[in-house]
């Protein structure tokens, strides 16, 4: 007997796992040209373009640190998610099915698409996440004037 595919709440937690160690990845790698760069700086000629570059540098290694951080504490929530825990009201690691949209509640990672069907993998602080929050199958919100009925939540 073959082994059976993974959940499509797996599935779609590996994809948000991918999504954010690529994020991780690119921050990493911006990070390092940076220094790179502010250290190529350090053998270019003295005064003020020599200033200037290093300056630069270093506004873009913080701003890239910054994303790094985000990206980290962003792949924490995944590594504590309970994906594969069912219950009947959507929070975190909830695969929530309804009638404007399925929303897996993660990550904001942005839409996937498994088996042609879209998922957007959001974040349960996000607005339309935390309007959905704590509700249950068949509760309904008004989200930018359009009424969503939670059909399902697995």
């Amino acid at each position: 007997m073959a082994t059976s595919a993974p959940s499509l709440k797996q599935q779609l937690h590996s994809r948000c796992l991918v999504f954010i160690e690529e994020r991780i990845a690119s921050a990493n790698e911006a990070i390092r040209l940076a220094q790179h760069s502010a250290n190529e700086e350090t053998k270019s000629s003295a005064g003020d373009k020599y200033e200037t570059g290093r300056a630069m540098a270093q506004l873009e290694i913080e701003k890239n640190s910054a994303q790094l951080a985000e990206a980290m504490k962003q792949k924490q929530v995944l590594d504590q998610l309970q994906s594969a825990v069912i219950t009947t009201i959507v929070r975190s690691g909830s695969l929530v099915f309804t009638s404007q949209g399925n929303y897996f509640m993660a990550i904001p990672a942005g839409a996937m698409v498994i088996d042609g069907i879209t998922y957007y993998a959001i974040s349960p602080a996000s607005p339309i996440g935390s309007a959905l929050m704590g509700l249950s199958a068949g509760a309904s919100i008004t989200f930018n004037k359009k009424e969503i009925v939670i059909e399902k939540i697995i």
